[in-house]
């Protein structure tokens, strides 16, 4: 079976990848960068295993042996479903193989937040770490105490809330709907957004959850509230983000996810000392991408043996 990763596979991943060779899976790796290696590859795939960069109709017509597209990750609003669907490409992801990574990150981003690390980092690395000015010592915090409001409540709240309760933190969330085997307090969204000091996201993207956290909900927070995305950038208006990070409004930000994608040299949030930034990268851990070549390697066996695919959403 002829599989094209678009992705850029590091030199233990390219192992791993090598000695799948021998269970019948010839594998081919492309940067999502080269456009041209890409395309050159495409028409030859069976399956793609597809991470980050978008998947248009255009390139799904390109992909005439096409018959399986695998997200490596959650998300699939970066693929064109219904091309896959009028194609008879079928569309699988693979849930919980990255959970504990975004829920670490999350974390990691939180304090980081909390303790200004971008703005103390840069200092000392330029020789006035010493000399920070007093007036900073007002802005560097703790977790404990402070309320942390999950907006979603699904495999990544869930992992994620037992350490921060377990840090000093109280935890709300906002979901579809109560979880009835969940202690934390529920939350309609608007109050979540008032009583939090601290809002992380962690639902998908779709036409209703587009620019979810939009002006009027970022006026809405507490006065210094935080806010991180490790989910999708689209989730958040991005330009109204930066006027309440440059007012104060909100006292920091932790972003893995933009919109859109990657950054570009000029973007806003790169001068800004109350932002953290990392390049969605949430996801990727070497527990990861284990997890995820088993869910890969597994969907590729039933897609020869003619068994029903895991985790299908096409």
């Amino acid at each position: 079976m002829r599989i094209l990763l678009h992705y850029a596979a590091g030199p233990g991943w390219q192992r791993d990848l090598a000695l799948l060779s021998s269970r019948g899976l010839e594998i081919d790796w492309c940067d999502e960068a080269d456009d041209e290696r890409f395309y050159t590859l495409l028409p030859h795939a069976e399956v793609l295993w597809h991470a980050l960069r978008p998947l248009s109709t255009s390139d799904i017509a390109k992909a005439t042996r096409l018959r399986l597209i695998q997200k490596i990750g959650i998300g699939v609003n970066t693929i064109d479903l219904e091309a896959s669907k009028t194609r008879g490409i079928a569309v699988c992801n693979m849930p919980g193989t990255n959970t504990r990574a975004v829920a670490e990150m999350t974390l990691l981003l939180i304090l980081a937040c909390l303790r200004r690390l971008p703005l103390v980092d840069r200092e000392i690395r330029e020789g006035r770490g010493w000399r920070l000015g007093s007036e900073l010592q007002d802005s560097y915090g703790e977790l404990a105490g402070r309320t942390v409001g999950l907006v979603g409540y699904g495999a990544v709240g869930q992992t994620l809330a037992p350490g921060l309760i377990a840090l000093g933190a109280k935890v709300i969330y906002t979901d579809m709907a109560p979880n009835p085997t969940e202690p934390g307090p529920f939350r309609l969204l608007d109050n979540l957004l008032k009583e939090a000091d601290i809002i992380s996201l962690h639902v998908p993207l779709t036409p209703q959850t587009a620019n979810l956290i939009d002006r009027r909900r970022l006026e809405s927070m507490r006065p210094g509230a935080i806010l991180i995305n490790t989910a999708r950038g689209g989730l958040v208006d991005q330009t109204a983000l930066i006027a309440a990070l440059r007012s104060g409004r909100v006292s920091a930000a932790g972003l893995d996810v933009f919109d859109p994608e990657p950054v570009g040299a000029n973007e806003p949030l790169l001068k800004l000392d109350n932002v953290v930034l990392t390049p969605h990268l949430a996801w990727l851990t070497t527990g990861t991408l284990r997890r995820s070549l088993e869910v890969a390697v597994e969907n590729c066996r039933r897609l020869s043996a003619g068994e029903t695919l895991l985790h299908r959403v096409v």
